[in-house]
């Protein structure tokens, strides 16, 4: 995962030729005819441009325009098929037609306010203008509809193909100016691939603790992002090194001075950089947030639980336990959903179950409890233990696989015997309540656990074991005589 990007585009001069690659739908020339007619130039910009150059169609579209908000509004209603305005007072109007999103922006002169990352809007006369003020140079290219002239003062075209993030003006001017640009860097390094230039790395580590300004939701969408992007790893290696993991996710910078306890040359952070990576060779579906923040964030209970042992063994006993507790608090504060936040803490905090599985001591009932706790998240779990596997002694690791290989198929064959995903007790709450005479309230909870924890053991009983099991339960909690 982190080998060589993606040849971005062709390296040649002629701007022309590169143009000639793009195909954009009818649909944007059409839009372009319409605010010519009006009297308004119309530019594709941004990462529409950048995506295209590099070979990602997308149907989200950005453009820019010397129309004005207002005008801009005029001139989709009636020709697109839904119109909004939410932002039109940062100069924006969207606009759906035949299966694209577009947003339209009036060139931009804006300024920020030094304190949060809020424009203080002014609105723009030319292209060159609007630009100038983007965030990278990659981002910082325009095509005119429908003539197609590429326009690129910042020379993007050219960093692009070099695989160079770089700002259109002082790194220092930019990143002051939002700070939340410091992080979408190492965002783009994640997506597209791409090295910063040297001075950008050395703005971003000198000007790392502004990202502070910047809100934990806009931060944790653009963490997102990176998480999902196709080189992960590069934009998290980027935000150690200059110091933007100090202010985001702590807990991962923290990691890299633990050894594990398997004594190898890699300390945990390495490790989790590469089970990282071998997660996302597991994918099937498409990039998966909650298997890669769990694959990163496994271990991060280590520094925490380290201790040597006898014979200078390193321990790090129930750092699944903390970890799971660190990982809810961090993605709380960086303002997950309580869903997400529940499914990656879950994840790690059963990641280490497997372990002791291979010396042949796991009953079924132990095999029903390991399906029965991971519950949906089993099919992610079975891919997180797989990918924590990272010793070079190919004997050792062929072995773990081969462990796992005969839990996946016990689990397999148990569940064709009865259905993991549901496991209930062999009676509801109404019988247990008419057997034991009890009305509604915390026996009924109790009695309906022990029945589901006897299921889980013994599997399936038919209905006068279940019966006999609850009443002598019921009789050892003294709540029925013995043989009543």
């Amino acid at each position: 995962m982190s080998g060589p990007a993606q040849a971005p585009v062709s390296t040649g001069a002629d701007h022309a030729a590169v143009v000639e690659m793009l195909r954009y739908s009818p649909v944007v020339d059409d839009l372009a005819r319409r605010f010519a007619d009006a009297g308004h130039r119309l530019y594709l910009v941004g990462g529409s441009v950048r995506d295209a150059l590099l070979g990602r169609p997308s149907s989200d579209l950005d453009l820019t325009t010397d129309a004005r908000p207002e005008q801009i509004q005029r001139l989709v209603t009636g020709w697109a098929e839904a119109v909004w305005d939410t932002g039109i007072a940062f100069g924006t109007v969207g606009a759906a037609r035949h299966g694209l999103t577009l947003e339209i922006t009036t060139f931009r002169a804006d300024a920020y306010d030094g304190v949060s990352r809020n424009p203080v809007v002014a609105f723009g006369d030319t292209i060159e203008g609007d630009l100038v003020r983007r965030d990278f140079t990659t981002n910082a290219m325009a095509l005119s509809l429908p003539d197609r002239t590429f326009v690129d003062p910042c020379g993007g075209l050219a960093a692009l193909a070099r695989g160079v993030l770089d700002t259109p003006v002082e790194p220092e001017r930019s990143f002051g100016d939002d700070p939340l640009r410091l992080l979408r860097a190492a965002r783009f390094v994640a997506q597209l691939g791409l090295e910063v230039a040297p001075r950008v790395r050395a703005a971003m580590t000198a000007m790392a603790p502004q990202l502070a300004r910047i809100t934990a939701e806009r931060v944790q969408a653009e963490l997102s992002k990176l998480m999902l992007g196709a080189y992960p790893r590069r934009g998290i290696e980027l935000m150690v090194d200059t110091g933007l993991a100090d202010v985001v996710l702590p807990e991962v910078p923290a990691m890299r001075l633990e050894i594990d306890e398997h004594a190898q040359h890699k300390d945990v952070y390495e490790h989790s950089l590469t089970v990282l990576e071998q997660a996302i060779d597991r994918e099937t579906d498409g990039p998966d947030l909650v298997l890669r923040l769990a694959a990163l964030l496994h271990d991060i209970g280590k520094p925490a639980t380290r201790r040597v042992e006898p014979g200078r063994r390193v321990s790090f006993h129930h750092h699944e336990v903390v970890g799971a507790k660190m990982t809810r608090k961090r993605l709380r504060e960086l303002r997950y959903p309580k869903a997400l936040i529940e499914d990656v803490a879950n994840l790690v905090f059963l990641h280490l179950r497997f372990h002791g599985y291979g010396k042949g001591e796991w009953t079924d009932s132990a095999v029903r409890r390991y399906a029965t706790d991971a519950g949906p998240l089993l099919d992610r779990l079975h891919k997180l233990v797989r990918s924590d596997s990272t010793t070079r002694n190919k004997r050792r690791a062929a072995a773990l696989q081969r462990s796992y290989d005969e839990l996946e198929e016990r689990i397999a064959r148990i569940a064709e015997e009865e259905d993991l995903a549901r496991v209930r007790p062999d009676l509801d709450g109404n019988a247990i309540m008419e057997l034991l005479g009890v009305p509604p309230g915390p026996v009924v909870g109790r009695a309906w656990r022990h029945l589901k924890d006897v299921r889980l053991e013994r599997g399936p009983l038919d209905d006068d074991e279940a019966r006999a099991e609850l009443l002598r339960w019921a009789a050892a909690e003294g709540i029925t005589e013995p043989g009543a």
